[in-house]
């Protein structure tokens, strides 16, 4: 997808100076537990829960929404938040200069309508994924933050 037009606009003012931008993330658990991730395209390639930035008065959790859709083509319902992230993880620079830190909201959410469908521009594969199995990816650097949070607030509202 391409630059949503208001962070289009902001990049015109501000050039690749570091911008501040909330995000938001969505935790998709099956029914065993295991956490959906996709491998992200670009340099380098990571697998990480999907989601997005979120546009000028969208709700978070719409955010996680349509990002899932349209980057995976699912439908997710969205069950509860897990928490709001932000620090040195969460920054980074852009192939094409633009610096970002992200504050990112993240949600644990479960599939309910679709078939994984990565859009092969943001995102080139998806599965699901064991906290064991992750551990065998290349993942983003603020994983070892929110990972195991986001199992923990599985197993502690879905397991059983």
């Amino acid at each position: 997808m391409p630059m949503s037009p208001f962070l289009a606009d902001l990049r015109k003012l501000v050039g690749n100076s570091l911008l501040m931008l909330p995000a938001a993330t969505g935790c998709v658990f099956d029914d065993e537990g295991r956490l959906l991730v996709a491998r992200h395209a670009g340099e380098p390639e990571v697998w990480a829960p999907p989601g997005g930035g979120i546009d000028p008065d969208e709700r978070p959790e719409d955010t996680v929404v349509r990002e899932l859709h349209e980057e995976l083509g699912v439908d997710i319902e969205v069950r509860g938040l897990i928490g709001v992230f932000g620090g040195p993880e969460f920054r980074t620079t852009y192939a094409n200069g633009h610096q970002v830190a992200y504050v990112n909201a993240v949600y644990g959410c479960a599939l309910v309508g679709g078939v994984l469908n990565p859009d092969g521009e943001e995102i080139t594969d998806a599965r699901f994924a064991t906290e064991a199995e992750l551990a065998g990816l290349p993942l983003p650097a603020w994983s070892p933050r929110v990972l195991p949070q986001a199992f923990a607030w599985w197993r502690e509202r879905w397991s059983a």
